[in-house]
């Protein structure tokens, strides 16, 4: 499983490049983090600490939704490329100041600037991997391998921060993390991916990822379900302190093993994730994932040993990558297309509010009912949305059933083969199979035409004015051209044999094509040969 994941994430050249940059980025945002914290910690104690916490998840998380704007409307593989350089800037800009020795207010704002940039990447990123993946296996498997990459990096990138930390200081981790940064910005450069859409004005750009999770249930659920496992995943980093201090006597180290414990259960998940890679259905190892986490936390409540401890907290961890897995997928399938960086973007907010949610809810929590009641507490978040939700969340994983051969047809054409995984699969769950039996026309020169076909199996013959023009087969795309150029048919098809087809209805069929340049160019090409082979048949121009 593990290798069938890989082998189709990497044998997708673009693919593998952004998966690379994404351990860059991992290692960059992660090793950061733990740098300022300590930093923090050395000027004013925990207080100190808590507070640039919350400083740069704040501004990281109001930025978040109206960032991922640029993705849609300039195309995610530039923004891509321009958040790993802002991230390389401001670390670099963060190291400068902490080496001069600056003023700590100073040194804080710059390193909330590079939080508030790491922010931009994984919305370009969830905007971008689906228009590379060619398959919807391929998209599920680039899903499983980010998580595995952010899985490694919450367990390695922490001990290489303790590292540098130990031999030189927080300067040093900024600087060689900007390093890092900028090497994931020379792996993104000249990727490919949807051109870029404009929004009515300003504010409905702004706001319009906003409206679609508001408005569009799938999308509300999922980024809901999704948003709020970082309220578990802030209120564990709290919780790592509580018990290593407070109930297990670990001393401070033991919070770095607790933490370190979550992060390997990501990474011994691998072949769980990596299960999810071909199935249709998702709903039922998200909610596996679910459950797993909050009973991982709950048996923790009641099993308050060390062993235990590192045992469920690697179980959560492992959980947890399941759970984010099949969300994410399952959004990408869902949301629109146009919007997928916007609303990428509302779930990369909710992410940092999250987080700053759950770091102050575990005070309140241990203060009512104890570290093991706040265990019970936090292990409920997720299943009390997921009651919430109700049938939502099956019914969007029926909906987003994946229909695999009409896929794999589409995918083969050259009209259709540029469109993204999410482009694809609505393509396919418009089409309306047909049968033609052998001799039947079933398009006619000069009557009118609002469907355009898309041949399965069988072969058709293509005449103007009675004379032959040409033979269609299996992945050929028939009636286009009355579609875009005038509304009629500019010949006549007849089944040369049994004919198996798909019908596109015009509404559909402009839509796909109007949202993908590189199809809408496929297509004037194919129609622009067909009708120079009318005009040499028939001497004239058709319309």
């Amino acid at each position: 499983m593990v290798g069938r994941a890989l082998t189709a994430v990497f044998r997708n050249p673009e693919l593998r490049r952004v998966q690379l940059a994404f351990v860059a980025f991992n290692a960059a945002e992660f090793g950061t983090w733990i740098a300022m914290l300590v930093f923090a910690y050395e000027q004013g104690g925990t207080t100190t600490a808590g507070l640039v916490a919350l400083a740069q998840l704040i501004p990281a998380g109001l930025c978040a939704p109206f960032a991922a704007v640029l993705a849609d409307r300039r195309g995610p593989a530039w923004m891509l490329t321009l958040s790993y350089v802002a991230q390389a800037v401001t670390m670099g800009a963060t190291a400068l100041a902490l080496y001069a020795g600056a003023e700590p207010v100073l040194i804080y704002a710059l390193a909330a600037s590079a939080a508030t940039a790491v922010t931009f990447t994984r919305p370009a990123q969830a905007a971008l991997v689906p228009a590379l993946a060619r398959t919807p296996e391929e998209l599920t498997a680039a899903n499983v391998v980010s998580s595995w990459i952010e899985s490694i990096g919450v367990f390695a990138a922490p001990a290489v921060a303790g590292v540098l930390l130990g031999v030189s200081g927080p300067a040093t981790v900024f600087a060689v993390m900007a390093a890092v940064a900028a090497v994931g910005g020379l792996l993104t450069i000249g990727l490919y991916g949807p051109a870029g859409v404009e929004a009515a004005g300003p504010l409905d750009e702004i706001v319009a990822g906003f409206r679609v999770v508001h408005r569009d249930k799938p999308a509300r659920l999922l980024v809901g379900l999704l948003g709020a496992q970082y309220i578990g995943i802030g209120a564990l980093d709290v919780l790592y302190v509580v018990l290593a201090l407070g109930t297990l006597g670990l001393g401070g180290s033991g919070a770095g093993y607790l933490n370190a414990a979550f992060g390997a259960g990501g990474v011994l998940g691998i072949a769980a994730t990596a299960a999810l890679v071909g199935r249709p259905r998702l709903a039922p190892p998200l909610l596996a994932g679910l459950a797993a986490w909050a009973l991982s936390l709950w048996l923790l409540a009641a099993w308050a040993t060390t062993f235990g401890a590192l045992i469920l907290l690697a179980a959560a961890g492992a959980a947890r990558s399941l759970l984010d897995v099949a969300g994410r997928t399952l959004l990408q399938r869902t949301a629109p297309t146009e919007l997928l960086s916007r609303v990428f973007g509302v779930l990369e907010g909710l992410a940092m509010a999250g987080l700053a949610l759950g770091s102050i809810l575990v005070p309140v929590l241990v203060a009512i009912a104890g570290a093991k009641g706040a265990l019970i507490g936090v292990g409920l978040v997720l299943p009390v949305i997921a009651l919430l939700a109700g049938r939502g969340l099956i019914e969007i994983d029926r909906s987003a059933t994946v229909p695999v051969t009409e896929i794999a047809l589409l995918r083969s054409t050259p009209t259709f083969g540029t469109l993204g995984a999410p482009a694809l699969e609505r393509l396919a769950r418009g089409l309306s199979p047909a049968t033609v039996p052998a001799g039947t026309a079933f398009i006619r020169e000069g009557e009118p035409g609002d469907s355009a076909y898309l041949i399965a199996d069988g072969e058709l013959e293509v005449s103007v004015n009675g004379r032959a023009l040409a033979t269609l087969g299996r992945c050929d795309l028939v009636g286009e051209i009355a579609l875009l150029r005038g509304g009629r048919r500019t010949a006549t098809v007849v089944a040369r044999r049994d004919a198996r087809l798909y019908e596109l209805d015009s509404e559909t069929f402009l839509e796909a094509v109007g949202a993908n340049r590189a199809a809408a160019g496929a297509l004037d090409n194919l129609i622009d040969q067909r009708l120079g082979k009318i005009a040499q048949t028939s001497g004239r121009i058709a319309p």
